[in-house]
């Protein structure tokens, strides 16, 4: 399970540092090169899609590493608790 985990936080995705919400948005338009704005516009825009675009943030909010690397899934799992 260990390595499940590890791959996720060697996407380079973490929650930005200038959340609004959960900082899926920021950790997104930071990897990808994208306008902060339109990456949350965006994942605004997918809440409009029926159950995918709230259930895609959902599981992204529980896998998206924090900036020190901890995800929550992993927390509550039992798993490390700092940064990798």
């Amino acid at each position: 399970m260990n390595s499940i985990f590890d791959s996720l936080r060697s996407t380079g995705i973490r929650r930005g540092p200038q959340r609004l919400a959960a900082g899926i948005g920021g950790g997104l338009a930071r990897r990808f090169g994208l306008n902060l704005w339109l990456a949350r516009a965006l994942l605004l825009a997918s809440f409009l899609l029926p159950v995918l675009g709230v259930g895609a943030y959902l599981v992204a909010w529980v896998l998206t590493p924090w900036q020190d690397g901890s995800i929550p899934l992993e927390r509550v799992l039992g798993g490390r608790h700092g940064p990798a």
